[in-house]
């Protein structure tokens, strides 16, 4: 019987194909739960955070956990509204670019996920070479919630679960 990833397995798995990516980038996490993911990020280099979670209680434990490691606000900063909300309003700020952008809905609202990537790619939140990660249930259509210029280049199956990695298609061939 197969072993199915722990989340934090899945995690690494992520972390390992994104590689020197991480250094320096500027990391975008959507859906952030307790910011586990972005804290990872934090600790692999990457040079800032937008965490977003549209439930305050876990946006406050975002904001305790980012205290504990003495994040200042140009190194991690916490959003407390829903995913395509702060897509809109960090577009609209026009200061901010992510190099990366990671998506952990609820599983069964993947879409919802799917839709703030795109919407953040389509705001130009997510440069040229940018990557973003949607985690979703395994057999989530995710290809069918693209638009012609994204394509997925990476397909990361563990368990009931995948990591889909998005990158622009009009610019890589």
């Amino acid at each position: 019987m197969p072993v199915r990833p722990t989340p934090d397995a899945m995690r690494e798995r992520i972390f390992a194909v994104l590689g020197d990516r991480v250094a320096g980038a500027t990391f975008l996490d959507l859906f952030a739960g307790t910011g586990a993911v972005g804290l990872e990020a934090l600790s692999r280099g990457a040079a800032s955070v937008v965490f977003v979670e549209r439930h305050r209680g876990a946006a406050r434990i975002v904001r305790e956990n980012c205290a504990l490691f003495d994040l200042d606000d140009d190194r991690a900063r916490a959003l407390v509204q829903p995913a395509a909300a702060a897509v809109v309003a960090l577009a609209r700020d026009g200061n901010t670019a992510f190099d990366l952008a990671w998506a952990d809905p609820p599983f069964e609202s993947w879409e919802e996920g799917l839709a703030a990537l795109v919407g953040a790619f389509s705001a130009g939140l997510l440069g040229p070479d940018a990557v973003a990660c949607l985690e979703c249930p395994e057999r989530a259509a995710v290809e069918d919630g693209l638009p012609d210029n994204l394509e997925v280049f990476r397909d990361l199956k563990g368990g009931a679960s995948r990591v889909v990695l998005i990158r622009r298609s009009d610019l890589n061939g």
